[in-house]
């Protein structure tokens, strides 16, 4: 079935199947994407984690979504993608917690940062955007291979298409550029999806590895962007992007939807993929590389010291 005429149906957020008896993980689920992802999940009947980084956002976060659900079944988790050690704490408390885990949105993420460096010394938007959600579904994945129907669904970025995977540099010490070291993550996100998804089959898993992209969204995520970008941006961004709740459509058709299968990646379906409903769409070539793929997975490995139970 081809992608011009298979998922081509206009579909929304009150075509999200019932989540009761589910649990889902939404990591950054304080604002923007996280946030509209976490609240129509809730919607639906799923127990849903904000995993944030700081606490006090999450619980605002879950108080703004009780404003409208006061029967939403909400948890809020400290998680902070630049710390492994925080990683390893998130995971530990979600482990005691939840003998089993339906969903892992990776959808937290940190775009255009001047150059800086994560508590372990990793290029910032690298060491968020993709050794931070590698390790984390490292850490629960045997949490997910229990639930029947799980789904680790990482949220990457047009921008991936600008990304290229440098091996001798990947932490980005000879040359920095905010823009290339952003593309990078994204490329790694979806390079990620298809490799674990990769792994998943192999072992005979039920569990699948989805990825998506929210196309032009209005949120906070490029508050790092020239000050000139910026005030354009709070003049016109409403008027060339569409809503945080559109933007996390793709998410979440990836998350629920029972057409989707591993190893997909969802996007929306207007003009140049930055609008518009979810659809299935295709990632650049270099995402699709095997061999780079493989070099990727087995590097982060080695950078965070997680090794997947697949």
């Amino acid at each position: 079935m081809s992608l011009a005429s298979e998922r081509s149906a206009r579909w929304a957020a009150v075509d999200i199947p019932d989540q009761r008896g589910r649990t889902a993980v939404v990591t950054g689920a304080n604002s923007g994407i996280g946030f509209e992802t976490a609240r129509a999940l809730a919607e639906r009947g799923a127990t849903v984690v904000l995993a944030c980084r700081s606490v006090d956002r999450g619980n605002d976060a879950a108080e703004r979504i009780l404003a409208g659900m006061p029967d939403a079944a909400l948890v809020v988790v400290r998680l902070d993608l630049s710390s492994l050690a925080s990683i390893r704490e998130a995971a530990e408390e979600l482990r005691a917690a939840h003998a089993r885990l339906d969903l892992l949105i990776n959808n937290a993420g940190v775009m255009w940062t001047p150059r800086s460096r994560t508590v372990d010394g990793f290029e910032l938007q690298f060491g968020t955007n993709h050794l931070g959600h590698f390790a984390l579904t490292g850490l629960v994945l045997d949490r997910m291979l229990r639930a029947p129907g799980s789904r680790v669904v990482t949220v990457s970025s047009l921008g991936h298409r600008t990304g290229r995977m440098d091996f001798d540099d990947l932490q980005s010490e000879r040359r920095y550029g905010r823009h290339s070291a952003y593309g990078r993550s994204k490329l790694a996100n979806l390079m990620f999806t298809y490799e674990l998804q990769r792994r998943l089959a192999a072992a005979g898993a039920e569990t699948i590895a989805v990825a998506a992209h929210p196309g032009g969204a209005n949120t906070d995520l490029a508050r790092n962007s020239p000050a000139l970008l910026r005030g354009l941006n709070s003049l016109f961004g409403g008027m060339v992007t569409q809503s945080a709740a559109m933007g996390a459509l793709p998410t979440l058709r990836a998350a629920t939807d029972p057409a989707v299968e591993g190893g997909e990646y969802y996007g929306p379906s207007g003009a140049f993929e930055t609008g518009g409903p979810p659809k299935l769409v295709r990632s650049s070539a270099r995402s699709h590389d095997a061999a780079a793929q493989q070099r990727l997975w087995t590097e982060s490995e080695r950078l965070t010291g997680v090794t997947f139970p697949v």
